[in-house]
Formats: C-alpha cells, structure tokens, sequence
C-alpha cells in the first residue's frame, strides 16, 4: 500500500483558535486520566480508610517518576512525527511511527521491572511510615505490571496528537477509564481487597487503552498508519527519536524525583497531614493536565510549522499556548482556593484530613499557573530539537533547588506552607533561564526559515 497523507496539518489557520481547538480533547483525555486516577483515591478513602488512603497517596511521586519518564518519551515521539509529517514526508513518518512503537513497547518492560525490584527500597529511602509502608509497595508493584501498557498507549496517542487527531485517544481513554471505575468499585467493596483493588484495576484499564489504540493505528490508512510487515527499528530514526525522547523524559522525570524528597517532607508529619496531603495532590493533576494540554499543542504546531518552514507561525504557535495554559491554570487555582472544603470532601470524610489538605490546596491554587512559564518554553525549545540545556537547567532550577530549600527552609520552620512555597520560587527562577536559552535558540534556528 502506497504511503499517503489525508489527515489536516495545523500550516494554516487561525493559530490561537486551532491551538484552542486541537487541546480542549487533549484537556478532556487528559482530566479523564485524572478523575479515573481520583477515582482509586475516593474508592479507597470512602471505603477502605485513612490507613490505605495513606498508603496509596505515599506513592504519588514515585508512580510518577516513572510515568512522566514515559510521557517525556511521548513528547518525543510527538516531535519527530509532528516534523516528519508537516514537512510531507510519508516514508520518513511511517518509518519513525513503526520505530517508536518498538522501543515504547521495550521501555514499558523495563520501566515495569525497574519498578517493581526498587519499589520498597525507594519508599524506605523517602520515608514513607511504618504503618503504610506495605500497602504502598503492594500498590506499586502491581500498578507497574500495567507500565508497559502504558507506554504503548502513550504512543499511540503522540502519534494521534502530532497529526492533529486529538479526539481518537480522548474515546479511547474514556472506555478505559469507565472500566478502571467500575473494577475499583468492585475489587475494593465486593471483594476487600483495599489497595490491591485499585492497583489491579489501574493495570487492566491501561491494558485495554493500549488494545484500542494499536487497532485503531492498524486501521489507519494515512502514513502514520501501524503496518506489521513494517515493524522494525530504522536505526537513524531510533536516534532522533532517543536524543528528544530520552532528554524530554529525564527532563520530565526530574520534577517527580524532585518531588520525592518533598514527599519524604510531607512523611515527616504524621499520618493524618500525609493523609491531607494525599487528598490535595489530587488538584495538581486537574491543573497539570489542563496545561499540559497546552504544552502538546505547542510543541506540535510549532513541530508541523517548523518542518514546513513557515517562520512566523512557529514563534506565534509558542505564545499562543503560553497564554492559553497560563490563564487556564489561573482559573483552575481560583476555583479551588474557593471551592477547597467541597473538592477535599470529594475525598475523605474526615475533618481532620480535610484541615490538612487545605494547608497545601490554598498555597498551590496561587501558584500553578506560574509554571506555564518554565513547561511551556521547554515544550517550544523541544520542538526546535534543543533538549539538552533545557535538562539541564531544569536539574539545576527545579531539583537542586527543591532540595536545598528542603534542607535549609523547610528543615528550619517545618511546617506545609514553608515546605509548598518552594514552588513558585522554583518555577520562576528556572523559567527565566528557560526563557533566555529559548530566545537564543530561536534566534539561531529562525535564520533557516524563510521569513
């Protein structure tokens, strides 16, 4: 069958209304994983305990470690399709799509047995307590058998969203998730199993996730289409993708692992503020994944843009999803300062644990959409091919620093308001240098595009 392309790119239009249109399915998958995640967190709460919502909620940043290595690799498979394709080259598009697959199918096992081997030793080094420490590896272990899966579906839905289709993985998830509920409910009430509950079902929802994509890929007839003959690993294509892949997912590992020792801040309190804690975190996904949304989008038009040398959209298609994911979070975090008490309710019954969460809720509603400044501009710099640098000064601005402020800050006052400012602190001073490598690579990288 002969390579074609049939699917819309985003070289023409109105920016600011395709970048709005191209990320509300994004916006819509993306709070879907979240509610679908909040969901084990209020099955558990409601119907298992303080004891095993703590046990889930000590594992937030170590799943996430490993899951934002995974959506960082995405990112990069999302640029290298994006490219190929906006520049109408089908050969190149396929031979990346079939490449990508095999090393995130690859990735995903050795994600699920690095996972599964360091679990009670990473949760030991953080300081997760005694009493919720065999909970917590129990939910790890078994959440990360669903890690490959994972990393399959997070391929299939880079490639949807560098053409454009948006709304084929936002189904998708959906189906998913609506099963990932109904099996919470029925592992955790019917069958007791508490956190194993929540963790099987977890597992086998991202199984089914990844099914329908890779169908749905098979069935494509376009050049980003999955063909079985065509897989194998084109060994030009498997480095561009790894030099944006591999960065990209350090870089967006970084902030878990740096979030780690913040985790081991919050396991010094006791059960009831790590319950707390637990509970507001879920708002971070919520915001996050809104303007995550946002950073895709950026990444993707200015990926198309680039590949088809169209200069003024490039840098147009970056200020446009900066201004979109800044105020979407700047609203985001004003309803929750408003609505803190009734969201924390969604989550635990127990006033005590509700007085906690708000310590976090209200510090953290003020700050998100800070950090559109630093996320989107690396999502811009990353679209150019500059990742390197951008990992760097995130290691440095946004981990280094955390655990700095940890060791001094936080170690003086103790308390969650000195332990959460570090934040916004964070955000704006790796924001800035992001900021200045950004405009110098642009300025570097423009003078190839036609004006």
């Amino acid at each position: 069958m002969a390579l074609h392309r049939s699917s819309p790119t985003m070289t023409e239009g109105p920016i600011g209304r395709e970048i709005f249109f191209f990320s509300v399915p994004l916006i819509m998958s993306n709070l879907l994983q979240v509610i679908f995640n909040m969901s084990d967190i209020a099955v558990i709460g409601h119907f298992a305990g303080s004891s095993a919502l703590g046990a889930v909620g000590s594992t937030a940043q170590l799943v996430s470690l490993f899951t934002a290595f995974l959506i960082g690799m995405g990112a990069g498979i999302n640029v290298l399709i994006a490219r190929h394709y906006g520049a109408g080259r089908t050969e190149s598009t396929s031979e990346s799509v079939h490449t990508a697959l095999i090393i995130a199918l690859l990735l995903g096992f050795v994600l699920c047995l690095l996972g599964c081997l360091s679990a009670r030793f990473i949760l030991v080094l953080f300081g997760t307590r005694s009493e919720l420490l065999e909970g917590a590896v129990l939910y790890v272990r078994l959440f990360f058998l669903g890690m490959p899966a994972m990393a399959v579906f997070n391929f299939g839905s880079a490639v949807y969203d560098a053409v454009g289709n948006t709304r084929r993985p936002l189904f998708f998830l959906a189906l998913a998730g609506i099963v990932n509920i109904l099996l919470n409910l029925f592992f955790v009430i019917v069958c007791h199993w508490d956190v194993a509950g929540v963790a099987v079902a977890s597992a086998a929802s991202q199984l089914m996730a990844a099914i329908l994509v890779i169908r749905s890929l098979m069935r494509e007839n376009d050049c980003y289409g999955i063909r079985p003959e065509k897989l194998r690993v084109n060994s030009e294509k498997a480095r561009a993708l790894l030099g944006i892949g591999l960065s990209s997912g350090f870089q967006t590992a970084v902030f878990p692992l740096a979030n780690l020792f913040i985790q081991s801040g919050v396991n010094s309190f006791d059960a009831v503020m790590v319950a707390g804690n637990a509970a507001a975190a879920n708002a971070d996904g919520i915001v996050y994944e809104t303007m995550n949304a946002f950073y895709i989008a950026c990444s993707s038009f200015m990926s198309q843009n680039y590949g088809a040398g169209k200069r003024n959209r490039v840098i147009r298609s970056y200020l446009w999803s900066l201004g979109w994911s800044f105020g979407s979070a700047f609203l985001l975090g004003t309803l929750l300062f408003i609505a803190g008490p009734r969201f924390l309710g969604i989550f635990t019954s127990d006033p005590d644990v509700v007085a906690c969460g708000l310590l976090r809720l209200n510090i953290m509603a003020f700050s998100y959409a800070f950090s559109a400044f630093m996320d989107c501009t690396i999502a811009a710099s990353r679209a150019l091919g500059r990742t390197i640098v951008p990992t760097i000064v995130v290691i440095l601005g946004s981990c280094l620093f955390r655990i700095l402020w940890i060791k001094t800050i936080f170690a003086h006052f103790h308390t969650i308001p000195s332990l959460y400012l570090l934040y916004i602190f964070s955000w704006g001073i790796t924001a800035t240098f992001e900021i200045l490598y950004f405009i110098r690579s642009w300025r570097e990288v423009s003078r190839q595009l036609p004006e």
